[in-house]
């Protein structure tokens, strides 16, 4: 049995769907940041960093959803998340999604934590000004020059997808019109209509 431990509108939701693709027996644990439980004794004892998602499996914790998300794919080839059998094509995917990670969602983060990266008031400020143009650029480079089409990677639905959809729903909250950018409009709808996502949205939204 695998627990995903999670708070709702946060990335965790990426690996919330793939868990649904994947076909993993599992059970979904909240995290209410509300509560400052990710800071609970309880918790710090599964991840130290304090933060969602973490996946706990029989051999331990992960963390990371880019290491979930692969882990995930892996784990449950007959799923088909990821191209298993083509080192190149899986190692694009692990790109895509490491530019997730590293770029787009720490760009989105400086609208409500600077606190990561300043300490005053006047630096917080400036970041959140910033938000717009640097999530925008980073989605305007894989609008023209990462996404596929007409999933991420091409003719085949892959971990990458949940994944940009959980991003991509960020957009308003970050002061981007996502209709800026066709191709990425197109796959967050398709997205959201899947019932796999459909289902764990019904799930992290309710009381």
């Amino acid at each position: 049995m695998l627990t995903l431990y999670y708070m709702p509108g946060t990335c965790a939701l990426a690996s919330h769907i793939a868990l649904e693709d994947s076909g993993a027996s599992y059970q979904a644990a909240r995290i209410d940041f509300r509560k400052e439980e990710q800071k609970s004794i309880k918790y710090l004892a599964i991840n130290p960093k304090s933060r969602v998602p973490a996946l706990a499996t029989p051999r331990g914790i992960l963390t990371e959803t880019p290491a979930i998300l692969a882990f995930l794919a892996q784990s449950f080839p007959e799923a088909h998340l990821a191209p298993l059998d083509d080192p190149f094509a899986f190692a694009e995917v692990q790109a895509f999604n490491a530019y997730l990670c590293a770029s787009v969602h720490v760009a989105h983060a400086h609208r409500m934590r600077g606190y990561r990266w300043a300490d005053e008031e006047t630096s917080f400020a400036d970041m959140q000004r910033k938000v717009p143009k640097s999530v925008g650029e980073g989605f305007e480079l894989i609008e023209t020059k990462m996404f596929k089409g007409p999933w991420v990677m091409g003719a085949d639905y892959t971990i990458a997808d949940p994944y940009l959809f959980t991003l991509a729903n960020w957009l308003e909250a970050d002061g981007v019109d996502i209709k800026r950018f066709p191709r990425v409009a197109e796959h967050f709808a398709r997205m959201g209509e899947r019932p796999n996502v459909r289902r764990v949205l019904e799930e992290e939204s309710a009381p």
